[in-house]
């Protein structure tokens, strides 16, 4: 389970595991925002959304989108196979890495394991495959909110 933190003016941050949540409460740098109605942990109720207690400066965050991963990437595009909308988990490059393509976020997309078989060392259009949306970089707050 994953839990949301927001920073003092309540502007999403990431997510952390419930059991780096509850250590954010026990150091006091952070206090329960939700939480999950008549469940505790030792004396605190299970959060679900975690406020920190002074304001972090974010500036950063906005002046460039978060940095490419793998995971960032299938949870970008919810594990859905941009080629044909099955469940995806594994992560393809539309111009092949053996080709020059690179690890960013307008290059990759979640895909299922036949379709990135299929597909191959092929960009889409020589595959004969058709991509259902177009990668974009996404922002810190679209990520958090997945």
């Amino acid at each position: 389970m994953d839990v949301l933190v927001i920073n003092a003016d309540l502007g999403p941050l990431h997510r952390v595991s419930l059991r780096h949540a509850v250590r954010m409460l026990v150091r006091r740098v952070a206090e329960v925002h939700e939480a999950t109605p008549d469940r505790l942990i030792g004396v605190y109720p299970v959060p679900t959304v975690v406020r920190l207690v002074r304001y972090v400066v974010t500036k950063w965050r906005y002046s460039a989108g978060p940095a490419w991963s793998r995971q960032g990437v299938l949870v970008r595009d919810g594990r859905v196979c941009a080629y044909c909308g099955g469940h995806a988990s594994t992560v393809d490059h539309v111009l092949p890495r053996s080709r020059g393509g690179r690890n960013l976020w307008t290059n990759t997309v979640a895909a299922c394991d036949g379709c990135n078989q299929r597909k191959g060392d092929r960009t889409p259009a020589e595959a004969g495959m058709v991509l259902r949306f177009e990668p974009a970089t996404p922002s810190w707050a679209s990520l958090a909110r997945r």
